[in-house]
Order: C-alpha cells, then structure tokens, then sequence
C-alpha cells in the first residue's frame, strides 16, 4: 500500500465513465495489455439475436471476490447465473487489506472488518521504522479482513440475489461450434450426496466468467497466455493477548533482501491473530527461507506466538496476453489485476467482477439478448482506461525502490514525510490520484533524489567495514 505515492502526474483512478462506446480497441493477444494499442472499429452488438423461452445464462467460474460480486451483478441484471466454486471455506494466503472506499462501494458490513488499521510502520533493511497514518483523518482507515470471511460473505449475497451458487470443481470447457451455439462447462459437483469423490455433471452456458485466481483453468481453455508470478506465504499466528494490543490498530510492513529481494514481509492483524508472510517472483525456491527472516524481524512482537495456519498461493504479476475471447472474460487474479509494489488485489478483482458483468447485463439488455466477444470488450476498454495509469506507476515505483537495500532504504525515508503520507494514502483509500502542489511535488523529488544518495553512499560504507 504504502508504496501507492506513485507519481502523480499521471491522470489517474476514477469511476469507469457510464457512456458506452462502439468504437472498441483491440490489441495484440502477444502483446502487453497495457501498450499503447491499433485502434480499429467493431460493431457494437445491439441486433444479436433475442434469447427465446429463458434468459441469457452465464457462468462465473471462481468464487472469490471477483466471482462474488460478478455473480450478484448478473443476478441482479435478469442473467440466469451459475457460480461454480470448490473450496467454500478458502483461505488465501492474502493480506486481506482493503481500501475505505470499498466498503461503501460494495455495502461491505462492518461486522465483517476485523481491524480498522490507522497506523503503519515501514521498517527498513537497517531497521529504520518510519510511522505511517499521521494524516489520516478520524473516520479514515484500511480494513482488515479474512478471504474466508469476506469470500463467503459476498456469494451469499450473490445467491440471495438469484444466483445458482454450485459447490463443484471446474474441470474443462467444450468451446461452441456456432456463434450462438452453447459452451458445455465439465465439472465435479460436491452439492451432491454421492460421497467426497463428487458426480461428475455438465452445464451448457451462452457465456463465461473466469475468476478461477492465477492457475486459472478458463485461462488455459481459451489460450489466454501465460504472466510471470510471484509466490505468497503465509502463516496465521495466534500470539498472547498483551502482545495482540500493540496491533491492536497497526500493521507492518518490512523491506530488504533478507525479507524478499523484490517484494516485502509483513504482519497484519486479523481478529485475534496476525498474519505473519512475504512474496516473492525472483527467488521462489527461497520463500520458507524468507518467511524465517520475516519472522525474525518481527520476533520480539510475536514472541511466544503459535503457528495456526500456513498459506500459500501463486499472485499474478501483470495482465494476461489475451483477456477476453468470443463469448469468455478473464476478471481477478484470472486476469492478472493484481498491483505491483503493493500487491493489492482485493478491490481490483472486486471491481473487475462488476465491471464485466455490468458489460453483459447492457449487452444483453438485462438477459434477453445474446451477447458476442464486442459486449465483452466493452469491459475490457473500460478497465485499461480507467486503470493502466496506476499498474503502469507502480510498476515503475517497484523497480526504482525494490531493486536494491540502498534504494529501500530511501524508500522508508521517503515514507516519513506528511506529504507522501498524505498522497499515498488519499490515492490507496479512495483509488484516485489528486493533483498534488507543484511546489510541493518538486521538493519531494529532490528530497528522494537525496535519500537514494545518502543510502548509497551509506552502503558504500558499511561495504568497507566488511572488507
């Protein structure tokens, strides 16, 4: 989160505009999602053929928070909807952060918020802790929730929407032989009372959603491409009480190529435990080893703390190639919405579930017309309009910042100033980058110029006294 100051001169998160554009860009499947594209026009989809004697049905394989709040949405539009998950009670390995604004864009109920962080520390590779949230105002702070939790909360409400929520594990598509033809999706159903090997059943569908997370199988059913990943661990521990307080309403954050040469560690609270883990893309074979240092950094505040739970799961890196294909989106982890630096995912896969399932409720004029791979793109443009600015800024914050102990710590130095702190967190809480003070901004970039140097120069240093 912290590393959300991006730079912001970019025009950046907004609401996706409500006006509908014919004029749809494609893109290479080979190429990166975010390059600048060849513009060419398709029609937009208005006479495909009415769906007669039912509606329009779609299926949402997945069901976290993408799948979640994708399926309410086509409910909710007239889309007869499926929502086809195995594991009802997944605990991903995830931070569980979300920002403020989610909770209102989504009707989250506060019951459902473990912690209300307001404080941060970013801790350097020396140790240097930097306090984070001086800015925050009194209403103002990062929820924090369990993925099972959370997970389950918004496919209840899908289903109470009208969505058919199927307890099953999806296995294989059958691509259609005609434009209006149906996809025939293979799955094993554990609704059923044939025992834990499950009954194999079919499902014919007009189109898909594939919010089935980085391994994504709707991915490889459609040649979507393959995105470099990182590796996320993580264990749950429950620690003594009169520690628990001093997390009370703080989470950590820590940086060095102890914890993980190109991500971070960190501790978040959770209800009545933290969440101890770290992430890595360059180093995958090492995680259990970085998880130790992780530990070790944090060693005094979870002393006498016991192990309850150990995570892990795969984070996409950057967008899939390929997206969208005839009549089947990729949203979520599926997609490859997941941010660099920060690794926040929740909210972009939230709002890429709605995004997509609001092209096909318009598209199909709330489920009583068929809808082509053009409804689909309308999402799809949306997206990269509204959102390219913050992966592109984030990516370049990563490898400026993370390369290098010099360079991190810069970056913890750079978090103590008010300014950052404000910017990071007014663009994390509401996802949208303000125009900051010019002379403000100028300042903030001499003062990092500075940091980099004296970190630099400090390396340097205590590379001599090795020797």
């Amino acid at each position: 989160m912290a590393a959300s100051i991006a730079l912001k001169t970019f025009v950046g998160l907004r609401h996706s505009s409500q006006e509908t554009n014919s004029a749809i860009t494609l893109s290479n499947p080979a190429a990166s999602p975010y390059r600048r594209r060849t513009q060419f026009r398709i029609s937009a989809s208005k006479s495909s053929p009415r769906v007669t004697g039912r509606n329009l049905r779609v299926a949402v394989i997945g069901g976290g928070p993408a799948g979640g709040c994708a399926a309410e949405t086509l409910a909710k539009g007239g889309i007869e909807t499926f929502l086809i998950e195995r594991k009802m009670d997944n605990c991903k390995p995830c931070g569980g952060a979300i920002p403020l604004c989610m909770v209102g864009e989504f009707d989250l109920p506060l019951d459902i918020i473990d912690r209300r962080v307001t404080k941060m520390k970013m801790i350097s590779p020396s140790n240097v802790a930097v306090d984070i949230g001086r800015t925050l105002k009194p209403h103002e702070y990062i929820g924090m929730v369990r993925r099972e939790v959370l997970d389950a909360y918004l496919r209840d409400r899908a289903a109470t929407a009208g969505a058919t929520v199927i307890n099953g594990l999806f296995l294989k598509m059958d691509l259609p032989q005609s434009k209006t033809a149906p996809y025939v999706l293979h799955y094993t159903d554990y609704n059923s009372k044939t025992g834990g090997s499950g009954e194999k059943k079919t499902l014919e569908v007009d189109a898909i959603i594939g919010a089935d997370g980085a391994n994504s199988r709707v991915a490889k059913g459609i040649n979507a491409g393959d995105y470099e990943y990182a590796i996320a661990f993580q264990e749950r521990i429950k620690i003594p009480n009169e520690k628990m307080k001093y997390y009370e309403d703080l989470a950590e954050m820590y940086v060095g190529d102890d914890v993980s040469p190109d991500f971070y560690g960190w501790v978040f609270p959770k209800c009545d435990h933290v969440a101890v883990g770290t992430g890595t893309v360059t180093h995958k074979g090492d995680i259990k080893k970085l998880q130790v240092a992780t530990r070790l950094r944090a060693r005094d505040k979870i002393q006498g703390g016991k192990i309850i739970r150990v995570e892990a799961h795969p984070i996409p890196e950057h967008p899939r190639p390929r997206r969208v294909l005839d009549r089947v989106a990729l949203v979520g982890d599926a997609a490859g919405y997941v941010t660099k630096c920060s690794g926040e995912g929740i909210y972009f896969a939230a709002k890429s579930g709605r995004m997509c399932a609001e092209a096909i409720v318009e598209g199909s004029e709330n489920g009583k017309r068929t809808v082509d791979e053009s409804d689909l793109r309308v999402y799809l443009e949306k997206w990269d309009k509204t959102y390219w600015p913050t992966y592109k800024v984030l990516d370049i914050l990563q490898k400026v910042f993370y390369r290098s102990n010099p360079a991190r710590e810069a970056f913890v130095e750079m978090c103590a100033d008010e300014y950052v702190q404000k910017m990071t967190f007014d663009s994390y809480l509401y996802k949208r980058v303000v125009p900051g003070n010019p002379l403000d901004d100028l300042k903030l970039a001499f003062n990092t110029i500075g940091s980099l140097v004296r970190a630099n120069a400090l390396t340097r240093e205590m590379e001599k006294l090795n020797l």
